[in-house]
């Protein structure tokens, strides 16, 4: 995988989180500020114009870019969070040209990692932990039993997928949300919904790039 790819990633996260922006801000209205569709929207949308003007020439370049830009231009919480994951994953794998697929699995760890030290939250708190905890483990188990990129990015978004489900039954612990104790029982954690779509664009670019590869052999 090289920096190509990866701004594909980014380019596809942006697109389906503007698409998506009105039913993240929904969630967000029932538990938080309403404002979590926008601000991922201006976030992302100014990572892929910063990303299009400093063009990056490796994948951890790529991704310390995307990770600045959240921070600077994402508005409440979630641009602190989903900044310092990229750019924990963006020191993981350094300034290597190309990156395998297990480079990619340290990588989400890091991101993750970094995002749980400044966001202090566990799984079952109900946040963005509770969609990539299982897709980092499940990324983690396709490659260890020796899966490829594809099946790997897909197992990670299936998982974050039954993560942000499991979010609806939970009453939130963390964050603005937590003032609202029961009340949020019922609702769909709106951090986890927006994890789910920017690992789904990486499975469908990762998905996209072996089925060119195998078109030239």
């Amino acid at each position: 995988m090289d920096a190509s790819m990866f701004r594909a990633w980014i380019h596809e996260a942006a697109r389906s989180v503007t698409e998506n922006a009105d039913r993240l801000t929904r969630l967000d209205s029932a538990v938080g500020d309403a404002d979590h569709g926008i601000n991922m929207r201006r976030g992302l949308q100014a990572a892929v114009a910063t990303l299009e003007e400093a063009n990056p020439s490796t994948p951890g370049a790529v991704l310390a870019t995307v990770g600045r830009a959240l921070i600077s231009k994402t508005g409440g919480a979630s641009g602190p969070l989903y900044g310092t994951g990229f750019r924990q994953a963006a020191r993981t794998l350094g300034q290597e040209p190309h990156v395998s697929a297990a480079q990619l699995g340290a990588a989400l760890a890091a991101a993750l990692t970094g995002i749980q030290r400044i966001g202090a939250a566990l799984e079952g708190d109900k946040t963005m932990i509770d969609a990539l905890s299982p897709a980092v483990t499940a990324y983690q188990a396709v490659i260890d039993t020796g899966g490829d990129l594809a099946k790997a990015t897909r197992a990670a978004s299936d998982a974050a997928e039954w993560g942000l489900k499991q979010t609806a039954g939970m009453q939130a612990r963390k964050g603005r949300a937590s003032y609202l104790g029961a009340r949020t029982i019922g609702h769909e954690d709106p951090g986890a919904a927006s994890t789910v779509l920017i690992l789904s664009a990486l499975a469908d670019v990762s998905s996209a790039g072996e089925r060119r590869a195998d078109g030239y052999r």
